[in-house]
């Protein structure tokens, strides 16, 4: 009997976000599964990177653009070659000429509830055009979380029965304690003499960074509070010129620092050596930084919005994200609380030991099969 040949589109292997998505399931899928014959659509750079999974995964250069009008055509072609069986779009482009059945996985809906992050007009209708073909064509819709789902219903108009909730996890390399002589550089590296809040993530508006740097600013208001830092790693912050602005508003630029991109290996470092992680997001699909923050052992405060308290459950102090007196207040008692910062580190490595890659793609490779068998 002939293999089944699944393909999988990994052209944003190295994106945040759904970059690790799908690092995440083209490795655990070589762990779980040598029979299948799995065409990976990739970069050309990353080809060694996939042929390195395993005989039974076979690397299919494809340069056209994500979110572009050529990947409409050669995506399919490519599926045409290949002879797929069943085609996975980890993200929310599935084209019309798709030759096979699909799967399609929509991490949330958030080009449409801020249609503002898009360039122009065009781009919002290409966007909320794609998800909703995708929605409507693909056999079955993952998503990340039970808010996401509810997003997805709500646009989409689609059977619940045809949406499944499977939760991301957490990098192995968050789990790894990194040894002394690496968290010595990074402490020296970046002059790190005193306690320090941290965020990561991206840098856009939802993201609600003006309001934590308002919050962080209330927090230095007490006098034994007056030496913290707050240290705000994530790409493109260039573009976001009113968080520079709300710096020098309250005149924190001694105090609030921009890192912008670091290795995984110093973000590792950085989790471990911050006293509180922060995470003040108005929307999230799902939240990775919470989780690996939790798994690093350092005390968390986000919000109580979308799917956030879902992912963190009982393990981290909740806030409303639109009350920067709020968010100044839960770091002011985690600072101050000892016994806070410990209870919140240990409910914090449970929950996230709660979320595994192997299941949740143990879960997709599954799904697999039941729609090839439907």
């Amino acid at each position: 009997m002939e293999a089944m040949r699944i393909a999988i589109d990994a052209r944003k292997l190295r994106d945040y976000g759904i970059g690790t998505y799908v690092r995440n399931l083209i490795r655990e899928l070589a762990r779980i599964d040598s029979t299948t014959r799995y065409s990976v659509l990739c970069r050309e750079q990353d080809c060694e990177v996939v042929r390195d999974l395993g005989p039974n995964f076979h690397a299919v250069t494809e340069s056209a653009g994500a979110y572009s009008i050529g990947e409409q055509f050669a995506v399919p072609l490519d599926l045409r070659r290949e002879h797929a069986d069943l085609f996975h779009a980890p993200h929310y482009v599935l084209p019309p000429l798709t030759p096979c059945r699909s799967i399609v996985t929509i991490h949330d809906c958030i080009h449409l509830r801020f249609p503002q992050y898009l360039p122009n007009r065009l781009a919002y209708a290409y966007a909320k055009a794609s998800m909703w073909a995708a929605a409507h064509r693909a056999a079955r819709v993952i998503t990340v979380s039970e808010a996401s789902k509810r997003d997805i219903l709500s646009y989409f108009n689609i059977p619940e029965s045809r949406v499944e909730v499977i939760y991301n996890a957490i990098d192995e390399r968050f789990w790894r304690e990194p040894p002394a002589d690496e968290m010595d550089r990074v402490r020296e590296r970046y002059q790190l003499n005193a306690p320090f809040v941290l965020y990561t993530g991206t840098i856009k508006p939802h993201k609600n960074l003006e309001r934590l740097i308002e919050a962080f600013n209330m927090l230095r208001q007490a006098p034994f509070l007056k030496h913290v830092q707050l240290l705000i790693i994530g790409d493109e912050i260039s573009k976001y010129a009113a968080l520079r602005r709300t710096v020098h508003r309250y005149k924190l630029h001694k105090h609030v620092r921009f890192f912008g991109f670091v290795s995984d290996r110093t973000l590792a470092a950085l989790y471990r050596l911050a006293d509180v992680f922060v995470f003040p997001s108005l929307y999230e699909g799902f939240g990775l930084p919470p989780l690996e923050a939790m798994a690093s052992g350092t005390p968390v405060i986000t919000s109580n919005v979308s799917s956030l308290p879902e992912v963190v459950g009982e393990a981290a102090l909740m806030i409303d994200p639109y009350d920067p007196e709020a968010i100044a207040g839960a770091m002011r008692r985690v600072l101050t609380d000892a016994s806070l910062r410990s209870e919140l580190r240990t409910r914090g490595l449970d929950r996230a030991r709660s979320f595994s890659w192997e299941r949740s793609i143990r879960r997709v490779r599954d799904i697999y099969d039941e729609v090839l068998n439907a």
